[in-house]
């Protein structure tokens, strides 16, 4: 497995994602989620998402199940680390 490679795919498709006006926008999927929480309910959609997720890296990078696993968990902590941000700035700001 080619971790740089691997890190390079995640950086990518993290820097795809948006979490814009409360609504997550990622390069995997068609529509955006609005929660209470952005991190819940990325965590409460996780079926959804990584079925998704799964194709995306599939079709666009040939990633095998081995390398899609770890780039979804490093996906995982990226956008995590992007929801929380984005609360944060949104709490100081109200």
């Amino acid at each position: 497995m080619n971790n740089k490679f691997l890190n390079k795919v995640t950086e990518q498709i993290i820097s795809e994602t948006r979490v814009i006006d409360d609504k997550v926008y990622t390069p995997f999927s068609f529509s955006s989620f609005s929660p209470p929480s952005l991190l819940s309910s990325f965590h409460s959609l996780h079926s959804l998402i990584l079925s998704s997720f799964i194709s995306h890296c599939k079709e666009v990078y040939s990633l095998n199940e081995q390398e899609i696993d770890y780039v979804w968990w490093k996906y995982k902590e990226g956008i995590t680390t992007l929801i929380n941000d984005k609360e944060l700035s949104h709490q100081e700001k109200g």
